[in-house]
C-alpha cells in the first residue's frame, strides 16, 4: 500500500529592515519560508541578493502609507530589527525621532497586516524608551499577546556576548506566551570563540588574542579566544599607536595581538563560511556589525516553531478526543 505523506506548509515570513540577511537566514535555517525582504541601504541589499533567491525590495519603511504590498504577501510572521543607532550606547540616544521612529513604523506595518506572529529585535536599552512602550501599546491594541525577553547571544549558540531585546507577538496569545520556550533552549554555559571555531567551522584564527576597539579607554580592548567575543560593532579599527594597556586586558600588545579580520567578524556573527560579502570594507564592517547573528535569530525561530507545533498538537488532541 502506498502512503502519501502530507508535509505542513512552511510558515511564510517577510523581513523588514533586513540588512544583509542575518535574521532572514536564521529563520530560513529553522524551516521558515522567507517570501520577501525590505531595506533601504543599497550596499546591504546587494549582499542580500547575492545570498538569497527570494526578492528584496528597496523601500524606505519610514514613509509607508499603503500597506497593500505587505498584505498581498500574506505573511504568517513578520520579523525585523528596526535600525537601533538612536537607542544604542554608541548612538546619539535620540528616542523621540530619527531612527527611533522606525520602531513605530515596524509596529504600524504589523498592525496593518495582522500576521499570526511577529518578532522585533533591538538593543537592550530600547525597551526603556517611550517609543518602544508606544509600539507595545499599539501591538496590544491590535490584539497581540507579547513576550519581551533580553537574550545574551552567547547562551544561544553564538560566540559573542551580545545582549539584544526581542519582542515577540502572537495574535490572540496570552502575555509571555513564548517565555518558557525561550528559557528552555538556553545553554548552561556561554559559547567561547575557540569552541565555536573548532566545533562548527573546523579551524581557528591564527592568534590567541585579539583587539576590539573600546567605546572609551576605561574599558578593556584585548580578548582571548577562550571567552565569548565582545559585541561585534559596525566599526573595526586598528590598534592605535597610543593605546595604553588596560589592567584586565587578556594579554599585552607584544603577544601578537591584532584586530579581527572582516571574515572572522562575520564568523563570530555566525554567518556561514559560504555567505558572500561585497562592497567597501567600511560598508561590509558596518553591515556585519548591524546584523542579527544568524544563530541568535535561529534560536528565536526554533522557540516560536516549537510553541506553534505544541499548540497545533494540543488542538488536534482536543478534536480527537472531543
Amino acid at each position: 500500500m502506498n502512503f502519501i505523506i502530507l508535509q505542513k506548509r512552511k510558515p511564510k515570513v517577510i523581513d523588514l529592515f533586513a540588512g544583509c540577511g542575518g535574521m532572514s537566514l536564521g529563520f530560513e535555517n529553522a524551516g521558515y519560508e522567507i517570501v520577501a525582504a525590505f531595506d533601504n541601504w543599497d550596499a546591504a541589499i546587494n549582499v542580500y541578493r547575492q545570498n538569497f533567491t527570494h526578492p528584496i525590495f528597496k523601500q524606505d519603511l519610514a514613509i509607508i502609507q499603503d500597506y497593500t504590498t505587505f498584505q498581498h504577501l500574506r505573511p504568517d510572521v513578520i520579523i525585523g530589527g528596526p535600525p537601533c543607532q538612536d537607542f544604542s550606547h554608541a548612538g546619539k540616544r535620540d528616542e523621540n525621532g530619527g531612527r527611533a521612529d522606525l520602531t513605530i513604523s515596524f509596529a504600524e506595518i504589523v498592525c496593518a497586516v495582522q500576521p499570526q506572529f511577529f518578532v522585533m529585535e533591538n538593543v537592550e536599552r530600547a525597551i526603556t524608551t517611550q517609543r518602544y512602550k508606544a509600539a507595545m501599546a499599539m501591538f496590544h491594541k491590535a490584539g497581540y499577546g507579547l513576550t519581551l525577553r533580553v537574550l545574551d547571544a552567547s547562551y544561544c549558540g553564538v560566540p559573542q556576548k551580545r545582549k539584544r531585546s526581542f519582542l515577540i507577538g502572537g495574535l490572540g496569545e496570552r502575555e509571555s506566551f513564548l517565555q518558557a520556550y525561550l528559557d528552555a533552549g538556553l545553554s548552561q554555559q556561554a559559547m567561547t570563540v575557540r569552541q565555536y571555531f573548532q566545533e562548527e567551522l573546523g579551524f581557528l584564527p591564527n592568534t590567541e588574542f585579539y583587539y576590539r576597539h573600546p567605546r572609551n579607554y576605561s574599558r578593556r580592548a584585548v580578548y582571548t579566544l577562550d571567552e565569548p567575543s565582545a559585541t561585534i560593532r559596525g566599526v573595526n579599527r586598528p590598534i592605535p599607536p597610543n593605546y595604553a594597556q588596560h589592567s584586565i586586558d587578556a594579554a599585552s600588545l607584544s603577544e601578537g595581538v591584532r584586530p579581527l579580520t572582516t571574515h572572522e567578524r562575520a564568523c563570530i556573527q555566525t554567518f556561514p563560511l559560504n555567505f558572500q560579502f561585497s562592497g567597501t570594507k567600511s560598508d561590509m564592517e558596518q553591515m556585519i556589525g548591524n546584523a542579527v547573528p544568524v544563530r541568535l535569530a535561529e534560536f528565536v525561530a526554533h522557540a516560536l516553531q516549537m510553541y506553534k507545533n505544541n499548540v497545533h498538537l494540543l488542538t488536534q488532541q482536543t478534536e480527537l478526543f472531543a
